[in-house]
């Protein structure tokens, strides 16, 4: 049920996280700046390059339509109803409507959908092409998503993400070896979803990922930045929720959503500084070979289902 609480709680989630995600992308690039032995930019630079953009022209085609100029608000928008619903301070969702892994996932086609069709309603064929290939990202990683966590889902008896993760936490699963197996193929779903090497796409040809960002400027640029951050730390507090739901509040008490709080800061610097080893390791790979890639996460998913089926 939900109650005003809950209510305030995923408004604080939020919040929080749109306040966290340009700290967070800056760490991420300290961190390769560091392990390439360079200075590199400071923490807080994402935050200087957001408001620096705020206050520029914003600038659109003439040949652009409605969805080109609606998709910087409706990417920031979606991101942050998501976040409303992911169960980041609790073991439980604080907005449950929102807090079903069937919703989340739909919420994340809708935000990726408006990111690709904003390329090709620009009018720019550069931008077109990388509509195209985000699409072609989203059809490689969301199948994998799906997978793993509908077999997390099988595990626990119910499509909510709290309820998923406080199953995980209490060991009330069919299978450990399948709980392990699916958190695996998630988090490999996550890292092809975040863009980092060897699917930093971005940073190879501009065209491959960022190519709907070819024809912003301006405050429709800082939003669309903003947004694509708060994209990046809310699927890893997606993955934390989860798979990894330890340290986190069983109740609505000050002290435990602080604890809860710093458990989950905690995990997220971990995990984004493991991301940041992992990506200097390797190098580029092309943008044809992802899809062989992507079967790696279709079969750990798969595995994880026959081991469900077979109670292991």
């Amino acid at each position: 049920m939900l109650t005003f609480s809950h209510l305030i709680l995923g408004l604080f989630q939020a919040l929080l996280l749109l306040a966290a995600a340009p700290l967070v992308s800056g760490l991420s690039r300290m961190v390769r700046a560091k392990l390439h032995t360079r200075h590199g930019p400071g923490l807080l630079q994402d935050y200087r390059d957001i408001a620096k953009l705020l206050t520029r022209q914003d600038l659109t085609p003439p040949n652009s339509g409605f969805a080109f100029r609606l998709m910087p608000a409706v990417m920031l928008t979606t991101v942050l109803v998501i976040a409303m619903g992911i169960p980041m301070l609790t073991r439980f969702t604080p907005v449950a409507p929102i807090g079903d892994l069937i919703t989340v996932i739909y919420l994340f086609a809708l935000a990726r959908f408006f990111f690709s069709l904003s390329g090709i309603d620009s009018g720019s064929s550069f931008s077109g092409i990388g509509g195209s290939r985000e699409l072609t990202m989203g059809v490689l990683v969301e199948p994998v998503m799906l997978l793993s966590l509908f077999v997390a889902a099988l595990l626990a008896g119910s499509t909510n993400l709290g309820a998923i993760g406080s199953a995980i936490a209490d060991g009330h699963v069919r299978s450990a070896t399948a709980t392990v197996i699916a958190a695996l193929s998630f988090a490999y779903a996550i890292y092809i979803e975040l863009g980092k090497l060897p699917y930093d796409m971005a940073e190879a040809e501009q065209e491959l990922q960022e190519g709907p960002l070819t024809e912003y400027s301006g405050p429709s640029l800082a939003l669309i930045k903003w947004a694509m951050a708060l994209k990046q730390t809310v699927v890893v507090a997606w993955f934390v929720g989860v798979f990894l739901p330890f340290g986190s509040a069983s109740g609505m008490s000050f002290f435990g959503l602080l604890f809860g709080l710093i458990a989950f800061a905690i995990k997220l610097v971990l995990i984004f500084a493991a991301v940041g080893v992992v990506e200097n390791s390797v190098a580029r790979v092309r943008f044809r070979l992802t899809p062989q890639h992507s079967w790696v996460g279709v079969g750990a998913a798969s595995l994880a289902f026959v081991f469900y089926l077979v109670g292991l």
